[in-house]
């Protein structure tokens, strides 16, 4: 049985949303601020932790740079609700290393989606990873063991989605890789209103990947379309 940790001040919701999964069959553990709920992720390592942006003393960021920043809780998936739904805001978490965001008011549906996604891509370690697989194309060579990318001499170290995304163009090199497909594979699910997701996620990447790419831009944006790696 999945342990799904909420972390909300706000006890209408936190109480919604733990009777909901308690009914889809998780177990459920509540935390209505942000110090209880990092001491909590420590103690209980939950499968995933719904977490809330906007509390009192300590903030929803500053409780995932902590759960990141910590080795027994740095790999547990956080899917951050916040009644914020500007750009900025969602970099500033993805940064931190923020799975997925949800913006408040939202379904409940929606959120149980979301959270099996996650799941689902915690579950699964690719066969790359568990076997230290490095694959190389031309001058650039993935490292999954580590997240990390190499071109020539440089290297750039990525967050596991930016390198699940970086790794699916890489397999794709030379073709598109439209905005559905990237959430299908990398997320689990594809609405068709979560193209944001992917664009700041794709804008974070291709600024690690152009620092260390010697004035190339291997990233293509195809509009209305996708994206593609150019070699």
């Amino acid at each position: 049985m999945n342990k799904i940790l909420i972390i909300d001040d706000e006890k209408t919701i936190n109480e919604l949303i733990k009777v909901n999964l308690e009914l889809a069959g998780y177990r459920v553990i509540q935390a209505f601020d942000g110090i209880k709920g990092f001491a909590l992720a420590k103690q209980e390592l939950p499968n995933a932790i719904i977490l809330d942006v906007m509390m009192p003393e300590v903030d929803g960021y500053t409780v995932a740079q902590r759960i990141r920043q910590n080795l027994s809780t740095k790999n547990i998936p956080i899917l951050m609700l916040t009644a914020l739904s500007q750009l900025n805001d969602k970099v500033k978490g993805f940064d931190i290393g923020v799975d997925d965001y949800l913006v408040k008011p939202f379904e409940i549906e929606e959120l149980k989606v979301r959270l099996r996604a996650i799941l689902k891509r915690s579950n699964q370690i690719p066969e790359s990873v568990a076997t230290k697989e490095i694959l190389t194309l031309g001058e650039i060579t993935l490292i999954p063991e580590t997240y990390s990318v190499k071109i020539h001499d440089k290297e750039a170290k990525l967050t596991p989605i930016e390198f699940d995304i970086f790794n699916l163009l890489f397999q794709n090199h030379g073709s598109m890789v439209s905005s559905a497909k990237l959430l299908s594979e990398i997320w689990g699910y594809a609405p068709d209103d979560e193209v944001d997701t992917i664009r700041v996620h794709i804008r974070h990447l291709r600024t690690k990947i152009d620092k260390i790419a010697n004035g190339k831009k291997y990233i293509e944006t195809i509009y209305g379309g996708g994206y593609k790696l150019s070699l």
